[in-house]
């Protein structure tokens, strides 16, 4: 019985000890895995248009658009701003989103390909003929009419167009994922840019200002190396408040703020093993085993000294991506879509959408405009012989990037609903969004499947 009770024991020990910590603590780590997978990710926000589409169409319609009309109220002390939950949406949690944007540039100009200017410039120049040659084209087609809406198809999709290149496992080169995410960064940079030179109102000049002063903060805070999130947090808010009543688009607080949260550790990493090794040594001096853990005090303190310590090993930057990435990925974006992908087709007239020249300047755009222009630049600068392709990548693989380069979901129906004010006009707009999309993904898929072979395999050709 006493040999029974002691082996019982042992299989507690073994289940609450460190060994079954450290495996919870992996399978927590194997499940962020899968939250911030793009797939799964891009997977959600298709759903969620899909649900959109069918919700449209269904005699839920009037409701859902009833209730995307309900007023909220954002407040922040004495600041408040009055809007409708599709404006919450749009404004709100869009420029949360649009902080996981800047984290990303931020992160690629610290220690990522935007860091070495002679290997990112190619994808980069590649990623402004992605944008000029759609415009082009949208401009052409809608020549004396909807100019407003140029920009429309200029924008990829970087969680899905990465999530769909995802895939095609090893039949795209691990140069042409490099080479694809750079060009995706760049392009987001230009979208970002279009929406606050073109999209914004009449600047109010006053709120303007007290958006300058907020940003001198931010400056300030970061400055005096602050290395706590929720100042930046908290100041990022105010900021967010101030462009929503200057005139610019109020996501673009999310990109200003990430640029001023700092990208290094506020401890010294050489250092740190040597520091651990010594807080080893004390827990252990402290540690009564013949005591309960509630009594054992010192031990408890120094082990949450340390933890408070670990806590700071990471960058302000690298936190605030792991606190937003997933409700990004799996709440906001999906709300977005959910909200923005209301296409009722029901007694429209589909062949006068189809006509319209919205509809085919921003499809055309996408499907064509992107490839010619990305594809075009990059043979242009490879042939004079200013740039080479990266190693591992051929033509074909460019060519692949081109064609997923149509891929615009997110930031293109923003940029159309900022662009029109014709209802008419932004079901249009969306009809080309969504169907020109799934032709980009389509024709992508199918292209690498017949024209790409898998890495790792046969290398004759290319």
């Amino acid at each position: 019985m006493t040999e029974k009770k002691a082996a019982e024991k042992g299989r507690t020990k073994s289940i609450i000890g460190v060994p079954e910590v450290a495996r919870r603590a992996v399978r927590r780590s194997h499940l962020q895995d899968i939250l911030s997978n793009g797939t799964v990710a891009a997977a959600v926000m298709v759903f969620a248009a899909i649900l959109a589409v069918i919700v449209a169409n269904s005699p839920a319609y009037e409701t859902i658009e009833h209730l995307l009309e309900v007023n909220v109220v954002v407040t922040a002390g004495k600041f408040y701003a009055d809007m409708t939950i599709e404006q919450f949406i749009n404004d709100f949690l869009m420029a949360i989103f649009f902080l996981l944007v800047g984290i990303e540039l931020k992160y690629e100009v610290t220690v990522g390909q935007l860091r070495r200017p002679r290997q990112a410039a190619l994808p980069m120049l590649a990623a402004v003929g992605g944008v000029a040659v759609p415009a082009l084209i949208y401009s052409a087609i809608n020549w004396g009419g909807a100019l407003e809406g140029w920009a429309v198809p200029i924008a990829t999709d970087i969680a899905f167009a990465l999530g769909v290149m995802s895939l095609l496992g090893k039949r795209v080169a691990p140069g042409t994922k490099v080479f694809f995410s750079t060009l995706a960064i760049a392009d987001d940079i230009l979208a970002i840019a279009v929406i606050a030179i073109f999209y914004g109102q009449t600047p109010n000049v006053a709120w303007l200002a007290a958006a300058l002063g907020v940003i001198l903060i931010l400056a300030c805070i970061n400055r005096a190396r602050v290395y706590a999130s929720y100042p930046y947090a908290i100041v990022g808010l105010l900021l967010w408040f101030c462009m929503f009543n200057s005139g610019i688009h109020a996501t673009l607080a999310g990109v200003i703020l990430a640029f001023f949260l700092p990208a290094r550790s506020e401890i010294r990493l050489g250092r740190l093993t040597k520091w651990l090794t010594s807080q080893a040594h004390d827990l252990e001096q402290a540690y009564d085993e013949e005591s309960h853990v509630l009594g054992q005090h010192d031990f408890t303190e120094s082990a949450v000294y340390v933890e408070r310590v670990m806590h700071h090993v990471t960058p302000p930057l690298q936190r605030m991506e792991r606190y937003i990435s997933v409700p990004v990925n799996f709440i906001i974006l999906p709300l977005f879509a959910f909200a923005n992908a209301q296409v009722r087709i029901v007694g429209a007239d589909l062949g006068a959408i189809v006509t319209d020249p919205v509809s085919m300047g921003a499809a055309a755009g996408a499907v064509l405009g992107k490839p010619i222009g990305i594809i075009g630049v990059t043979f242009i600068l490879v042939k004079s012989g200013i740039f080479k392709l990266p190693r591992g990548v051929d033509w074909r693989q460019i060519i692949a990037v081109g064609i997923m380069g149509g891929l615009g979901f997110t930031m293109s129906i923003l940029i159309a609903g900022l662009a029109f004010e014709d209802p008419g006009q932004v079901l249009a707009a969306k009809v080309a969004i969504l169907s020109g999309s799934v032709v980009a993904a389509v024709a992508g898929l199918a292209f690498v499947a017949l024209f790409c072979e898998e890495r790792g395999h046969s290398r004759r050709r290319g």
